[in-house]
């Protein structure tokens, strides 16, 4: 009985490892400069109102770009911050 309690506790599921997450999320990014309204509209906390106003506001040369110029509130740009980027553009 009690070799059953001592395997039970050995076993632990693995995490994937942090440098494979951050790769997997880079890759979904929302990029401010390019982002359909839906795309945007689907972010946590952004509506319709604050991705209309993402798109007009648009060029970003930063995603605190959006903070700094009052597109949106400090509080809704961290439920954000994470899950977006400002791209520029490669040609000048």
């Amino acid at each position: 009985m009690g070799l059953n309690d001592k395997a039970s506790t050995t076993v632990q599921a693995t995490a994937p490892k942090k440098s494979a997450s951050s790769t997997a999320s880079a890759a979904k990014l929302v990029d401010l400069n390019t982002a359909t309204k839906d795309q945007l509209d689907a972010l946590p906390g952004i509506g319709e109102k604050y991705s209309q106003k993402i798109i007009d506001g648009r060029p970003y040369r930063a995603k605190t770009d959006l903070v700094r110029r009052h597109i949106i509130p400090q509080a809704t740009y961290n439920k954000i911050a994470d899950l977006v980027i400002a791209k520029q553009p490669s040609g000048k």
